[in-house]
């Protein structure tokens, strides 16, 4: 990642706005064996408590690299719970990386975050006709499979 992701002008900015990045080794005897460091690059991302809320595993490319970030930081805030800004994170994955592999689950989290918000269950069923017509080999189409059978 230190020779092509990193170096990017666009992760870099990214990372700069929106993270405070720590490098660890993955044999650090204190925080390797915290976070279950196993295999490198783990990237996880942590709240300011230092609880984790996602992780990957593996090289990503820069163009996959700030979606996966975003997921992070979107699933960060769903969990805290701040649901609208998680939302917002959500909703510029789909819109500026629709072609991502991440845009199908971000879909799918954002549609949960606003039915949890407003408990209307069109945002359930919403989730389903997304990603069927705009996703459809997705996996995420089965999990949301069941919220077409909400429909009135």
């Amino acid at each position: 990642m230190d020779a092509v992701a990193y170096p990017d002008p666009s992760v870099a900015d990214f990372i700069e706005k929106n993270l405070i990045p720590l490098r660890l080794m993955s044999d650090d005897r204190v925080y390797a064996v915290r976070f279950r460091i196993k295999w490198t690059p783990s990237l996880l991302v942590l709240d300011s408590d230092g609880v984790e809320h996602y992780r990957t595993l593996g090289f990503y490319p820069p163009a996959d690299l700030i979606p996966s970030l975003m997921l992070g930081i979107a699933k960060t805030w769903f969990n805290k719970p701040d649901r609208p800004a998680s939302i917002a994170v959500l909703d510029q994955i789909v819109s500026q990386h629709p072609r991502n592999s991440l845009a199908p689950e971000a879909v799918y989290l954002a549609g949960v975050a606003r039915y949890i918000e407003t408990h209307h269950l069109t945002h359930l069923t919403g989730i389903y006709d997304k990603l069927t017509a705009d996703y459809p080999e997705s996996v995420w189409v089965t999990r949301s499979s069941p919220y077409r059978l909400l429909k009135k």
